[in-house]
Parts: C-alpha cells; structure tokens; sequence
C-alpha cells in the first residue's frame, strides 16, 4: 500500500498547480508516517447474483436500489469486500487536529488516498482470480453512493464478520471505524466489453460508459 501523492493533491483541492515548499514538507512527512503505521487488512467472499428490476438477491442478502441494480446487470456473481488500513491515519488527525491543522488535512487527504489504493490492489487480486475463469470485474460500488442506502453496511459486515476478521465495527450511523475503512460490491460477468479496468471513472475516456459514476471531484 502506498498515498498516491497525485490523488492527496486531489483531496486537497490542488488541480494541476504547483504546491510550496512548505504543503511539500508535510506531504512527504505525513506520507512516511501514514506508510509505516498504517496495518492494511481486507476480507472478501464470491456469492451468487440475480437482478430483477431494482432488486439484487445477493447470497441469502436482498437488496433495492436502481444505481445498483444498473451495474450488476447481466452479473452472474458479486464480491463483498470490505478493506482498511487500521487505526494509524485516524489517530495522527486527532493528534495533528490539537498541534498542526494543515497537517491534519494533509493526514485527512493521505488517508484516503492510501485506503483507495489499497482497495485497489485488493481488487487487482480479486481480478487475476475471476480471469483464470473467464470472469470480468464491473466498477465497485459502495453503500452510500447514489441509492444505494448507508443501512446495508450492517448486512456487509454481518455477512463478512468485519469486526472478528480486521478489526472494522461501525456507529449507530452505520459509518464505519477506523474511519480509513471501505465497503464494497464488485460485480463479476463473463463479458469482457461490459468490465472495466480502470481504477475510477475520472481516469476513464469512455464516456458513454453504462456504468460511469459521476464526477463529485471529492
């Protein structure tokens, strides 16, 4: 797992412009940190999919949402994922939070950008997996995002044993602690043309794309 520097910029807000010398220095210095204390782990499991109009049977797990529904279309199976990368990123905010604010958002940034880049290497193997049978992975996607209700965490991490297996609970608000933490369905289909191989929609030129996610710039 490694802070995709480009992608803290990102969170940041930076476009393209040069940074100073002094974001540069908490950069690199949050960056070792986050690297060295963070404790990724992850866990996933293969069940079988049926869409019918905006209900998804996943496993003995039933679901209602069109968002969802439109990319597991034509999916034979989904994997339920949920990943971290532990406690690290969400105690140095707490510390910085008191001592150094701008490194505190930096820490904010480099989190996130290093639980994305570790749900993508979990995906990488989840992808080399399905191709040795002829299977294809679809866009991941997480409860919260389009109508996709925050409520099924509580099925995610029933199913997975999220607190037993990496340590992850989540509050009465179904957000999930460590915060630096990820759930998500991946759909896998035998069709080559209908998977994507991108990492996020906004790397992607495709776009006419069924399944492209809009663009939040978050």
């Amino acid at each position: 797992m490694q802070a995709d520097r480009a992608e803290t910029l990102r969170y940041l807000g930076y476009r393209g412009q040069e940074i100073d010398q002094q974001t540069q220095k908490l950069l690199d210095e949050v960056i070792l940190e986050i690297e060295r204390d963070s404790l990724p782990k992850s866990v996933y499991q293969e069940y079988p999919c049926q869409v019918k109009g905006n209900q998804i049977a996943v496993g003995q797990l039933t679901i209602t949402s069109t968002n969802l529904a439109k990319n597991l279309k034509g999916c034979e199976s989904v994997v339920l994922l949920a990943a971290t990368i532990g406690r690290a990123a969400d105690f140095m905010i707490k510390k910085y939070s008191v001592v150094n604010i701008a490194k505190a958002a930096v820490t904010q940034a480099a989190g996130a950008a290093c639980i994305e880049s570790y749900v993508d290497e979990v995906e990488a193997a989840i992808r080399q997996e399905a191709m040795k049978r002829g299977m294809y992975l679809r866009p991941r996607f997480s409860p919260g995002y389009g109508d996709f209700p925050l409520e099924y965490q509580k099925d995610i991490f029933e199913i997975l044993e999220c607190s037993k297996r990496i340590g992850v609970t989540l509050t009465e608000g179904n957000l999930m602690m460590p915060s630096k933490s990820v759930t998500a369905l991946i759909g896998l289909t035998t069709k080559e043309r209908e998977s994507c191989q991108m990492k996020t929609c906004i790397q992607c030129e495709k776009r006419d794309c069924e399944f492209r996610k809009e663009e939040t710039g978050e």
